[in-house]
């Protein structure tokens, strides 16, 4: 998902040594500035297997636990913790891995970023391969780490709708809540004009601010590889296909949104201006863009 936009990172260095410059394959762009190169695809999938595995462990381990009953000290985890758990992996996976295969970590961010021409199409079925299996491993390593109770009694942390809940409305919130996720991705990951630094935070917290919002309607997976890997491992595959559908639908849409609509603004500064209304430099309001001493209309 991420990393400082760098030109020419290590694994890329490495990967072109592979392959020579008269070589007819070519690197292609990815997220966070990294580069793909077909040399390089078994790593940076390796890196996507890595980052899930660690997503997924660290999760369902935390939401396991709290089922359970489990503590380090003091009270078991609660819904707070399990969301923060979330948040709190995906942002170091991000810092660690946004150099390597740009941390998508999300069939999701995979496909949302391959519609808007920001990935390559032909590595996307090995990122999503690889996305599934770090998935099912995460999973499996909770059900190492906790035993059969894991499994038997928490199903693993597989997501489910709650009671009462329908799968039309599971489905409106999954998809709600992966918007809001790939939005902030695509915002600080893809727009130069944000700072390198803020992305990794920002993704985490708009990860935590999902889980809380679907927590308690559908389990917030925010991530079909979230939902695929412990309902594989824990067999409970309840309303399984709107986890695998509702994220990609709301990750496709707020890819698209940002790339056509959003990202294209820009905002109205007494530096330079307000171009949607194509004025220049002036002495103008930062927040309305309007002349200072009159009133926005």
């Amino acid at each position: 998902m991420l990393n400082g936009r760098v030109e020419a990172p290590h694994a890329f260095v490495e990967a072109s040594a592979i392959v020579s410059s008269s070589s007819r394959v070519r690197p292609d762009d990815g997220l966070h500035g990294h580069r793909i190169h077909p040399a390089n695809m078994l790593r940076a999938g390796l890196a996507e297997m890595v980052g899930t595995f660690f997503l997924i462990f660290t999760g369902t381990a935390t939401a396991g636990a709290a089922a359970l009953g489990k503590s380090t000290a003091g009270t078991p985890p609660d819904s707070l913790a399990v969301a923060l758990a979330f948040g709190l992996v995906l942002v170091a996976m991000v810092g660690a891995l946004g150099q390597v295969s740009g941390a998508h970590l999300n069939g999701a961010v995979t496909l949302g970023l391959a519609v808007t021409r920001k990935f390559p199409w032909r590595y996307v079925p090995s990122y999503l391969g690889f996305q599934l299996l770090g998935a099912v491993l995460g999973a499996g390593a909770t059900w190492a780490a906790f035993g059969s109770a894991a499994r038997d009694k928490a199903h693993l942390g597989a997501t489910v709708p709650a009671k009462g809940v329908s799968d039309g409305r599971a489905f409106l919130v999954e998809a709600l809540i992966t918007f809001l996720l790939v939005f902030v991705i695509v915002a600080v990951a893809t727009d130069n004009r944000v700072p390198a630094a803020v992305a990794a935070p920002a993704i985490g917290f708009a990860l935590i601010a999902a889980v809380l919002i679907g927590g308690g309607v559908t389990g917030g997976a925010v991530n079909p590889d979230r939902a695929f890997g412990p309902a594989i491992m824990s067999g409970t595959f309840t309303s399984l296909w709107l986890y695998i559908l509702a994220p990609l639908v709301g990750g496709i849409a707020a890819a698209v949104l940002y790339d056509r609509v959003v990202g294209r603004a820009t905002a109205p500064t007494t530096t330079d201006g307000d171009p949607q209304a194509d004025v220049g430099t002036g002495n103008r309001s930062i927040a309305t863009g309007t002349p200072q001493g009159t009133t926005a209309t």
